[in-house]
């Protein structure tokens, strides 16, 4: 037995040869894609540190005040960042309001309801509205929905809402078709294709035996979607929903035409407002010394914004995931 075990041991030479490269080329593809991991990251650590170098005299002189001070006095260099804090979170706010429902109403029927000869050419349409570039939105708020929206919409919210407890201030103020309230309408436009077309790809990947089961236990539709689909792609909606809100966070141009870049703090849904990032597309350009050096803290501070929105989305997941005992 030993005599034959070993000749034939012996004699594979080339599958040594074989499971020694391939072990080589395992270890080489493991180190260049661990290289790649790391690149991201890198990278992220280089735009975190160059930001808050850069603003660092800004914070220096303020301290944590910048976050809540609501002056912007760029000749005395009187700055905070209230005012651009105030009216992103707003328009970023009412964007997930209004894009939200539409896209899991848009998901829910390509998904269950839409029947087969229309539902390619109807996904593609939200895949393309995903595809039009920031800018043409901007147009598009400014030189057509802004006018509609003064003449046929803000008129009727403010005649029914605005004399109402509690709500109608917020449906106070010159009714011109632009400020938080148009800058929100807009943003929700552009991130309902993002969030639909996530929806719509994760409702798709729940096991048709799951849905058969529950249609054959005789559920609706919408329990079938409440009790089955959405317990099952609970992380990849909550994913959509988190992409979209990050797309509303930093747009620039589109809320650049529609927010009315008025640096006071906005005292109705219908005022002009500013955002961190139509601050900084309008004003970067000019800024120097001190000035620009604010400008990097607004930035700064968007990047922290945007960090605390997903980390308690995840945290929201983990504390999910622990309930279902998961």
């Amino acid at each position: 037995m030993s005599s034959k075990s070993a000749p034939a041991e012996s004699g594979n030479p080339g599958m040594v040869s074989i499971a020694k490269r391939q072990r080589i080329e395992d270890i080489f593809f493991h180190r260049i894609t661990q290289g790649f991991s790391l690149l991201v990251l890198i990278a992220l650590l280089g735009i975190i540190i160059s930001l808050f170098v850069n603003a660092w005299p800004a914070f220096q002189k303020f301290g944590l005040g910048f976050v809540w001070r609501v002056e912007w006095d760029v000749v005395n260099e009187e700055f905070g960042a209230a005012i651009a804090i105030v009216g992103t979170l707003a328009s970023a706010g009412i964007a997930l309001l209004i894009a939200v429902p539409l896209a899991f109403g848009i998901a829910l029927f390509l998904t269950e309801n839409c029947p087969v000869w229309l539902r390619r050419p109807l996904g593609t349409a939200v895949e393309l509205l995903a595809a039009v570039p920031s800018i043409i939105y901007g147009m598009f708020g400014l030189f057509v929905f802004a006018p509609l929206f003064a003449d046929y919409v803000q008129p009727g919210m403010q005649g029914l809402l605005g004399s109402m407890p509690l709500i109608g201030p917020l449906f106070g103020g010159a009714t011109n078709g632009i400020g938080i309230l148009a800058a929100g309408i807009v943003l929700a436009f552009m991130v309902l294709p993002f969030i639909a077309a996530v929806m719509r790809d994760v409702f798709e990947i729940v096991p048709p035996i799951l849905r058969e089961s529950a249609y054959g236990l005789g559920c609706t539709t919408w329990e079938v979607v409440r009790r089955v689909v959405l317990p099952y792609t609970q992380k990849g909606v909550i994913g959509g929903i988190m992409l979209g809100l990050g797309r509303a966070l930093g747009e620039t141009m589109a809320v650049t035409f529609v927010i009315g870049n008025a640096n006071r703090l906005p005292t109705s849904l219908f005022s002009p407002g500013t955002s961190i990032a139509s601050t900084l597309a309008n004003e970067f350009g000019e800024a120097a010394d001190f000035h620009l050096s604010t400008l990097f803290a607004l930035g700064f501070l968007l990047f922290v914004i945007t960090f605390i929105v997903l980390s308690a989305a995840k945290i929201m997941l983990i504390r999910a995931e622990k309930a279902k005992g998961l």
